[in-house]
C-alpha cells in the first residue's frame, strides 16, 4: 500500500524582521518574530495568534534547520500549538536573497516541515492523531505552509 496525502490546511503568517543573533558553533542563528496571520482547511480556519517564533540556524552550507512555534485560535475559539521543525535550502544565489529579505521565486527554494498539533478541543483530536507534512514558500513579510495529512 503506497502511502496517501490529503489536503488538511494552509496557514498564512505575517513575520517579522530576523532578529541575527551572528555566527554560533552550527551555523548563524536568527530568531524571526511571528506577528499573526490566519489558516483556513477543510472544515478549520481562524487565525494564528501573535507571540511565535521561527528559531533558525543556517548553517554555512546553506541549509535553514527550522523550529518553529505558534498558536492557531480556531473561529470557534479553540486554540491549536504548533511545533514545526523543517529544512529549507536553495542554490548560494538564493540563498543570499533570502537571507537578505528579498522576494525569490518559491519553486527555488526547498522548504518542507513536518509539524506536530497539540489541543484539547476534542473535535480538533484527529490533529495530534495523525502525521502531517507541510510545503512552505517564503515572501519577505510573509510565509505561507500548506499542510497535508499522511493517511
Amino acid at each position: 500500500m503506497n502511502p496517501q496525502l490529503t489536503f488538511a490546511f494552509e496557514i498564512r503568517a505575517q513575520v517579522g524582521a530576523p532578529l541575527d543573533l551572528g555566527l554560533i558553533p552550527g551555523g548563524r542563528r536568527r530568531i524571526v518574530p511571528i506577528l499573526g496571520g490566519t489558516f483556513e482547511g477543510s472544515g478549520i480556519q481562524g487565525r494564528i495568534l501573535p507571540g511565535g517564533a521561527d528559531w533558525q540556524i543556517v548553517r554555512a552550507d546553506g541549509l535553514g534547520e527550522l523550529d518553529t512555534r505558534y498558536t492557531l485560535e480556531t473561529s470557534g475559539g479553540q486554540l491549536i500549538y504548533v511545533q514545526n521543525a523543517g529544512i529549507r535550502h536553495a542554490s548560494p544565489e538564493v540563498t543570499a536573497k533570502l537571507m537578505k529579505g528579498e522576494s525569490v521565486d518559491p519553486s527555488l527554494v526547498y522548504f518542507r516541515t513536518v509539524p506536530k498539533f497539540e489541543t484539547s478541543a476534542p473535535e480538533l483530536a484527529w490533529l495530534m492523531r495523525s502525521i502531517f507534512v507541510g510545503m512552505g514558500e517564503q515572501y519577505p513579510a510573509d510565509v505561507v505552509i500548506r499542510f497535508w495529512k499522511l493517511e
